[in-house]
């Protein structure tokens, strides 16, 4: 296994490749964990309206924001990326509460 680096002890296009690879598997599995509990809360909800909730939505999105301040995040890319993700979520969560009540 390749050691980490910082970006800075980066000093090739391959060095800063095998970063970001090794953080994009990272990403992948917590995107994966994440997943499972979505389906869970998808289990748990009764109603398809249950997925949209526009006040937690925001709710999350502020924190979202204020956390990548503090990370020196561009706090825009992370909302965009946190609200593509909840799109999807929402959408998920839908099909999987209206396919259980259809099969009731």
């Amino acid at each position: 296994m390749t050691a980490l680096k910082s970006p800075a002890q980066c000093e090739t296009k391959d060095d800063v490749r095998v970063e970001i690879d090794r953080i994009d598997q990272a990403l992948l599995s917590l995107f994966a964990e994440r997943h499972r509990y979505v389906t869970r809360m998808a289990q748990i909800k009764t109603d398809p309206h249950e997925a949209h909730d526009r006040a937690r939505i925001e709710s999350i999105i502020e924190k979202v924001r204020n956390r990548s301040l503090a990370l020196d995040l561009d706090e825009d890319q992370a909302e965009l990326v946190w609200r593509t993700l909840i799109d999807w979520n929402i959408n998920y969560e839908k099909g999987i509460i209206a396919a259980r009540r259809g099969a009731e």
